[in-house]
């Protein structure tokens, strides 16, 4: 990512822009929409950027005074209990937009009286977070969307996010899936986690520490949605033997028999994508599952999901003769940043592209779409890396270890200058409203 001056003001205009799109469209009712445990009131949810955003550049950095006198008891998300942000004294949908641009604008202006020196360390280190979060709430109201049964986002300018002829050539002319199989990854000593030498990095990637990895083999595509479709048809949500305790007592209190957005139609799978039920497409990557129903599904197949240690050798290790992988990529192709034909990110196709396509994305073993397309669970519990210090936002990540499983790779919806690697997401084994899929290994 580039730090100049002028670069991070275009950043945070661009993202408030993406914003703005995702919720241009909704009516005040849908701002609020239904109680739900797995998502925020949109309304709530664009104020709290704005106040973030206020809270660390402005205030935290530069010593400003409040916007709102009651930005605090309204926007603090970690004050703020999640099943109250329905019953709060919000702002309109109007005087919410309003006090977004002005945050938007002192920000700027900030950043407008500083452009003849180079942005140093703190400045770009609090102007990144908060642009990032922007990123990952953005993400979020696209799922959320999905969740409520909204129509799929409509953007003005969709020529950046459209598939190029190169993309769409790799599309049609991919071979069939059967011959991509597992990639063996031979094992060995390999540093786990990002070096702090980048003007921002999130606390939970470091500190980067060296992990010894056993050989392993894992699929080069993430599952499709065929692959998962024969553990529905096998009754797998019915076999109590294929659930771990607490993924039987999931199943049991939601009752399903299938994942969250399929319906079925006769003999034929269909499937929700926002306000529109469309045919199964086999060749998709399986998505809107849950850590228990993945993990389910590998003990039906005689599989297992990768340690998140094992997903990010296999997504940037350079082979070793050696057995020490010293050599690491910031993406699984190098360290180019992303683009159409690498990575399905930054919503340009609106959705998830066939498991087989994007081979110019590969890692150096062979395996496909580890960046973009679907977050993918791993058998990881999340929690902090040996000489773990929280960063200054430290609701980030503290709350959550122990709780949460690791999610790696991004998902078609995530910011290509969020997205590497060594990027860790987090969410219950529960929560299956994120963009979530999964790859199997071999046992």
């Amino acid at each position: 990512m580039d730090f100049s001056w002028s670069a991070i003001t275009e950043s945070l205009r661009e993202a408030r822009g993406r914003t703005l799109a995702l919720v241009g469209d909704l009516h005040q009712d849908q701002m609020i929409g239904p109680r739900l445990d797995i998502v925020n009131p949109l309304l709530w949810e664009i104020g709290h950027l704005a106040w973030f955003q206020e809270y660390w550049v402005l205030r935290q950095l530069h010593g400003r005074k409040p916007i709102l006198a009651k930005g605090d008891a309204l926007y603090d998300s970690a004050k703020v209990a999640h099943e109250t942000r329905w019953d709060l004294p919000l702002l309109s949908k109007s005087e919410t937009l309003s006090y977004m641009q002005s945050v938007l604008d002192e920000v700027l202006a900030v950043c407008e009286s500083s452009k003849d020196a180079d942005p140093v360390k703190e400045a770009a280190y609090f102007l990144s977070l908060v642009l990032l979060h922007e990123d990952m709430h953005d993400e979020a109201i696209t799922y959320t969307r999905q969740t409520l049964g909204y129509a799929k986002p409509s953007f003005a300018n969709r020529r950046e996010m459209t598939s190029s002829p190169s993309q769409t050539n790799q599309l049609r002319e991919e071979p069939s899936l059967e011959t991509l199989g597992d990639a063996v990854i031979p094992g060995g000593r390999f540093v786990l986690g990002s070096a702090p030498d980048r003007v921002f990095v999130f606390d939970n990637e470091m500190d980067p520490h060296e992990v010894e990895v056993e050989p392993f083999a894992i699929s080069r595509t993430a599952l499709t949605n065929a692959e998962f479709a024969a553990f529905v048809e096998d009754r797998g949500y019915d076999r109590r033997d294929l659930w771990i305790k607490e993924g039987w007592r999931w199943r049991q209190r939601v009752n399903t028999q299938h994942p969250v957005y399929w319906l079925r139609d006769g003999k034929e799978w269909f499937c929700r994508e926002f306000n529109e039920v469309v045919p199964l497409n086999e060749r998709l990557p399986v998505l809107h599952v849950n850590w228990y129903e993945a993990d389910a599904y590998c003990r039906w197949a005689g599989r297992r999901l990768p340690t998140e240690a094992e997903w990010e050798m296999a997504a940037g290790a350079e082979p070793a003769t050696n057995g020490l992988f010293d050599q690491k990529r910031r993406f699984p192709w190098g360290d180019e940043a992303p683009n159409s034909e690498r990575a399905n990110l930054d919503w340009r196709v609106m959705g998830c592209v066939e498991v087989g396509s994007l081979p110019a994305g590969e890692s150096a073993f062979g395996c496909r779409q580890m960046i973009g397309n679907v977050w993918e669970w791993t058998a990881t519990v999340f929690g902090a890396y040996p000489g773990f210090v929280p960063g200054p936002y430290k609701e980030y990540s503290v709350p959550w270890f122990g709780g949460h499983k690791v999610l790696r790779g991004g998902c078609w919806a995530t910011r290509s200058r969020l997205i590497h690697n060594a990027y860790r997401n987090f969410y219950p084994p529960d929560r299956r409203d994120v963009w979530a899929g999964f790859r199997t290994c071999a046992l």
